[in-house]
C-alpha cells in the first residue's frame, strides 16, 4: 500500500484543546504517504443498545470513516484519571452491534497532552485495556505522556524545537507500526 489514511480521534471537545493542537501539529511531521483525517465524535448520541439496528447518521458516518482508515491515532486528555466520556462513547458506538466492530485489526497509537507532570498516563492505560478488547494492535513503545509546558509548541502552533525529535521519532514508530499491520 502506498497511501495510508489515519483516523484521528481527539477525546476532547474543547475548542482550544491541547490534544487537538497536538493532533494538528503532529500530522505536519508525518511522511508524505500518510494523511490524517480528524473524525468528529462530539455529535454522537449517547450509546444505547436499543439503537444498534437503526444507528443515526453520526454513528454511520463514524463507522464509515473508520472503515476507510488504515490506522487510528487517539489523542486523549485525562479526566479523573481515565478517558473522557465522549471518547468512551465513540469507542462503544463503533464497536457495536456485537460482532460488527469497525475497530478490529486497526493499528492504534495513543498519545496525550496534559498540564500535569504525568501527562495522561492513567487515561492511556485505561484506553489500552479497551483497545486490547477491541482487537486493535496498539503501539506499546515508546509511550508518549506529554506534559504541556513552555516550548512544547512554537509560535506557529507547530511542535517546538525541544520536543520535535521525540515527536518525530514517536510518529515514525507509529507509521512503521501501521505498515507492519496493514
Amino acid at each position: 500500500m502506498s497511501q495510508f489514511t489515519i483516523a484521528v480521534i481527539v477525546g476532547s471537545l474543547r475548542k482550544d484543546s491541547l490534544n487537538r493542537k497536538m493532533a494538528t501539529a503532529l500530522a505536519k511531521l508525518a511522511p508524505p504517504e500518510f494523511s490524517f483525517k480528524h473524525l468528529e465524535i462530539g455529535d454522537l448520541p449517547l450509546y444505547n443498545q436499543d439503537d444498534d439496528a437503526t444507528p443515526g447518521e453520526a454513528v454511520r458516518r463514524l463507522k464509515a470513516e473508520l472503515g476507510a482508515a488504515q490506522g487510528v491515532l487517539f489523542f486523549t486528555p485525562e479526566y479523573n484519571r481515565s478517558i473522557p466520556g465522549v471518547l468512551k462513547n465513540a469507542l462503544d458506538h463503533a464497536s457495536r452491534p456485537y460482532g460488527q466492530s469497525t475497530w478490529s485489526g486497526k493499528p492504534a497509537g495513543i498519545i496525550g497532552v496534559s498540564v500535569g507532570a504525568v501527562g495522561t498516563a492513567c487515561a492511556q492505560q485505561h484506553l489500552r485495556t479497551i483497545l486490547a478488547y477491541l482487537d486493535m494492535p496498539t503501539l506499546g513503545q515508546p509511550e508518549a505522556f506529554i506534559q504541556a509546558k513552555e516550548g512544547l509548541f512554537d509560535a506557529a502552533g507547530d511542535i517546538g524545537e525541544g520536543s520535535r525529535k521525540f515527536m518525530t521519532d514517536w510518529l515514525g514508530r507509529y507509521t512503521e507500526w501501521v505498515r507492519k499491520h496493514v
